[in-house]
């Protein structure tokens, strides 16, 4: 015998895909195998696990998030915001309103296989919550600290501390002839700029290098500009490589 939802149950559940509802209720939603699984053993408090089997492939359609719905579904609760301290070392990220779910996901992932811990935000960067944003994390989501604050004073924190602060842009310099900081004796914060703007001008004038990313060849003319998840990988992993 499946088990059967409520109509309240399902409302609240399928509210959970507007942020609203997930700042409302302290609650998020993540789909599929390998995200339940990795929520269930994470620190995070899971609510309540729903699975097609369980209840019925109907009740699983309305409560999904997605057009193809998962074989389950777990509704989590949110951790509580920490306050944002400023570390004595280490490789950081900084993003200044990001705006594409599918980015930040990416971002996030990105963030976990180069082992950095935390990653600061601007409060109109899209949530981290956000459905695509969970599923695009892989389940890293679970794994990093994420903190919403005012970009600018914490960059400016890091530079308090002794920390250095880059970014990139189209005209900065060189990444792969720069020498780069890279956070084993003092903080280091890498900035990463809105998909269509780039990094604000306040956040812009507290960088302290500005790096650039150069196409190959030089001298022939392709796209304008790389997508902020792609130049995110590309500038970390110059960071980890001067490591080795």
């Amino acid at each position: 015998m499946k088990a059967r939802l409520s109509n309240s149950e399902i409302k609240r559940i399928r509210s959970l895909s507007q942020k609203k509802y997930r700042d409302e209720y302290g609650l998020f939603v993540v789909e599929g195998e390998k995200l339940v699984e990795e929520a269930l053993k994470s620190g995070f408090r899971v609510e309540a696990v729903y699975r097609k089997d369980s209840i019925g492939e109907e009740a699983m359609a309305r409560i999904s998030q997605f057009s193809t719905p998962s074989p389950v579904l777990a509704v989590v609760r949110k951790p509580e915001e920490t306050q944002v301290r400023i570390p004595d070392s280490g490789l950081f990220l900084a993003l200044d309103t990001v705006r594409d779910p599918g980015n930040l996901g990416t971002i996030v992932r990105i963030a976990d296989w180069f082992g950095i811990n935390a990653i600061f935000a601007t409060g109109d960067t899209v949530d981290i919550y956000n459905p695509k944003v969970v599923q695009a994390t892989m389940g890293a989501v679970f794994r990093i600290d994420f903190h919403y604050c005012d970009l600018l004073q914490t960059v400016s924190g890091f530079s308090a501390k002794g920390g250095k602060v880059y970014g990139t842009f189209l005209d900065g310099e060189n990444i792969y002839g720069k020498e780069l900081k890279t956070g084993q004796n003092s903080p280091v914060l890498m900035v990463m700029g809105n998909e269509s703007e780039g990094i604000s001008p306040e956040i812009e004038a507290c960088v302290h290098e500005r790096l650039y990313i150069p196409s190959y060849p030089p001298d022939i003319p392709g796209s304008e500009s790389l997508n902020v998840a792609v130049a995110t990988a590309i500038a970390v992993s110059e960071f980890r490589r001067r490591l080795y």
